[in-house]
């Protein structure tokens, strides 16, 4: 069901209906199986009468070739078949290194009800249930949108418990290990040496969506040969093979252990009078142990499949010898799905989030073609109240009717990503509904269509209705684009906040001036409304001056000779000015300007007085018309943005081409968001698990770089530093 235009909008914006085409893929059965001290790939093949190639495939973390560690969790298709039966039906064994498929999910026998006592959580539920938070909000589905409350009855659904098998894990083996503050599943998993898969599953109950870790929670952990995680047992040892001609002072600069104790350690060294080629001895293992393993020390990286040392060392900055004495195990080879830790100041050619190397990826050069998105926008056109006939009225309308005008440009703009991507051969499934900025409307829409097939859903523009469909997208882990600034309680974590907050535009512009100041003479002018941000400025700066605002009824301005004694002619005046009354704004910026042509003392100094203006919110009061731009670009106006100007480009030209006039911002910001998504969505079809692995993302004049809060959704945090200088509004890029 979709919408129709005016021929009136440039042309008219042509809705696009394009038939989507599903696949059913069939479902593989898993079972895990913990390696034990001297098996091998191809013992462990025979035992589950499955290929090695094909433990291969869904291991990435072994090689083959390479011993396996003890404890290492491998991952077995059930039913799979061996090399002998392929080779006997002429079957070629097919390995894929990157796809694994998901196990059936199990239906359950029952549930029971449990009643939610005082300061439960949902994982603690969990655990005591032995399932997964997951499980209990699939059954619970008001768990999506609100908390757990006291008094509460929830439906705990009960599953059959399968006898374990003389494979099954020994509990001897692993230990339970308690989250410390500021850790992550990263560096866990390299403290203990292990793969991120392995730790999943080690631990079923930790969320496939997120990678959060609360402090306290409890993880089963394989336990460490020769020792513990708290490094209260033995030492351990490396097996070394004497190579010709080796002597003890070799040894001793290779391994920085001195002669004596390798012979303590070998007595077969003086039985046979020296160390002699071939002979197998004992070396203590040096092991680097700069701090704590987490968040505040380290940084980590995920080793990518087909990664080489070259490739590696080149892109984290580093030598492979600093990264082998950070990382030991990797003295046994380079394998995919290590977690490596690097300094936390490292520089390398990588962008970092949330203590997480991330690679960069060149989006344009990694689309899958055969992934076919569909989007779904939801936006308030309001056809019903438009008299498409009158022509004038409908002009009149868009203009004042700012729901229509975002709307409007959204979608012209999104239209032009789409046809942009279509260049690239990537095909796109579009529905666009009018919700009619109304809830009733948007759960009527709701009501008869299904969003299950769906890859994204852009829009509503209204709260109440970005709520509702939030929470039904959230059922089947469709995410919900919120194209414009959004404040929300919204509990579910599938919405994606394209707008970078408020509070992160201020932290970027207190960030920047901070890097910036030497001896500067900073100035703060707020009125009662922006005490807040006041108060974060003179955090940052508590040395900074505060010029009281005189605020009456009809009133409200500074006191011009208040403000000149707190100003300096030996040092460049910074001054913050936080308000959304443009009538404080005008006042202000035309003081200033006086400041700067005139000074406080001719007799005494003939210095020209420095003035520069920053504020951390630059809202619609800063482009009242009475504010002159003169002014500002004297004062070079800084301050953060969501978005920058755009220039002539081939957007622009090709949008005047078919809309016969310039975007405006939101048609820019329409073609830049779904254009990123689409882009996403090529690569992988899941814009969970894209957001995880992509940085920070540019086009004609928006950024993107999504992180994830564990509760709350995604939420954007690239932004800009603008300046006007020259009477242009400039990116300042450093």
């Amino acid at each position: 069901m979709g919408i129709v235009m005016s021929q009136f909008f440039k042309n008219s914006i042509v809705l696009l209906l394009l038939i989507f085409i599903g696949g059913n893929a069939m479902a593989q059965k898993f079972t895990t199986h913990a390696v034990k001290k001297g098996e091998t790939l191809e013992s462990i093949s025979k035992q589950y009468k499955v290929a090695p190639a094909t433990i291969l495939s869904y291991n990435k973390e072994i090689q083959q070739g390479t011993a396996i560690k003890p404890n290492t969790i491998l991952v077995i298709p059930v039913g799979a078949k061996t090399a002998q039966d392929a080779k006997a039906t002429g079957e070629k064994e097919s390995v894929s290194l990157f796809k694994k498929e998901e196990p059936v999910q199990e239906e359950p026998i029952g549930f029971t009800t449990h009643k939610v006592r005082k300061r439960e959580t949902l994982y603690g539920i969990s655990q005591r249930y032995h399932i997964t938070e997951d499980d209990i909000k699939r059954y619970n589905s008001e768990l999506y949108s609100s908390q757990l409350k006291k008094g509460m009855k929830i439906k705990i659904p009960k599953y059959r418990r399968v006898k374990p098998e003389d494979n099954a894990i020994n509990e001897d083996d692993y230990e339970v290990y308690t989250v410390a503050p500021k850790e992550t599943r990263w560096s866990i998993a390299h403290k203990y040496g292990i793969t991120i898969d392995s730790m999943l599953v080690l631990n079923p109950g930790l969320s496939k969506m997120t990678d959060h870790l609360s402090e306290g929670q409890e993880l089963k952990m394989p336990k460490l040969l020769g020792s513990t995680i708290k490094g209260q047992e033995t030492q351990l040892y490396l097996s070394y093979t004497v190579p010709p001609k080796m002597n003890f002072y070799r040894l001793e600069k290779q391994f920085n252990v001195k002669s004596d104790e390798i012979v303590r350690l070998n007595p077969e060294i003086a039985e046979r009078g020296g160390l002699k080629e071939g002979m197998v001895i004992r070396i203590p293992e040096q092991k680097s142990d700069p701090g704590e393993v987490n968040t505040d020390n380290f940084i980590f990286y995920e080793v990518k499949p087909k990664q080489t040392e070259f490739s590696l060392t080149r892109k984290l900055g580093v030598t492979y010898k600093e990264l082998l004495k950070l990382n030991p195990d990797l003295k046994d080879g380079l394998k995919a799905g290590m977690v490596l830790k690097l300094p936390k100041d490292q520089a390398g050619d990588f962008e970092v989030r949330n203590s997480l190397v991330l690679d960069k990826i060149d989006l344009l050069d990694s689309i899958n073609p055969m992934n076919r998105p569909k989007l779904v926008f939801m936006l308030p056109f309001r056809l019903d109240r438009l008299n498409l006939k009158n022509k004038e009225e409908v002009r009149e309308i868009i203009e004042n009717r700012n729901s229509l005008k975002y709307s409007l440009g959204l979608y012209s703009g999104a239209l032009m990503a789409i046809d942009s991507v279509a260049k690239l051969g990537i095909s796109v499934d579009v529905e666009t509904y009018d919700n009619q900025l109304d809830l009733s409307k948007t759960k009527e829409i709701l009501s008869r269509e299904n969003l299950a097939d769906a890859s994204a859903v852009i829009g509503p523009l209204d709260l109440s209705s970005l709520k509702e469909v939030a929470v039904r997208a959230a059922q089947y882990k469709v995410p919900v684009i919120a194209p414009i600034p959004a404040e929300s309680d919204l509990s579910l974590g599938n919405v994606f906040f394209s707008y970078t907050s408020d509070r992160v535009l201020r932290d970027k512009i207190l960030s920047y001036v901070e890097g910036k100041l030497t001896d500067e003479n900073i100035i703060v002018i707020a009125d009662e409304k922006n005490q807040s941000a006041k108060a974060m400025i003179l955090k940052r700066f508590p040395t900074a001056k505060v010029l009281e605002v005189k605020e009456e009824k009809k009133n409200i301005g500074i006191n011009r000779d208040k403000l000149g004694s707190l100003m300096s002619e030996e040092v460049e005046n910074w001054v913050f000015v936080e308000t959304d009354n443009f009538k404080l704004i005008a006042s202000v910026v035309s003081i200033l300007n006086s400041f700067e042509d005139t000074l406080l003392n001719p007799e005494v100094s003939k210095k020209k007085m420095e003035v520069r203006m920053f504020t951390t919110n630059k809202n619609k009061a800063f482009d009242n018309d009475i504010i002159s731009s003169t002014h500002l670009s004297n004062l070079h106006f800084t301050y953060p943005s969501v978005y920058r100007e755009v220039a002539n480009s081939a957007f622009v030209e090709a949008y005047s081409k078919r809309f016969g006039d310039v975007p405006d911002r939101y048609a820019v910001r329409g073609f830049d968001l779904t254009y990123d998504l689409l882009l996403k969505l090529a690569y992988k079809n899941n814009l969970m698990d894209v957001s995880k692995i992509i940085g920070e993302t540019e086009y004609t004049g928006n950024k993107f770089s999504y992180e994830r809060n564990p509760t709350s959704g995604y939420y954007n945090q690239a932004s800009y530093i603008m300046t006007i200088d020259n009477l242009r509004v400039v990116q300042i890029t450093d």
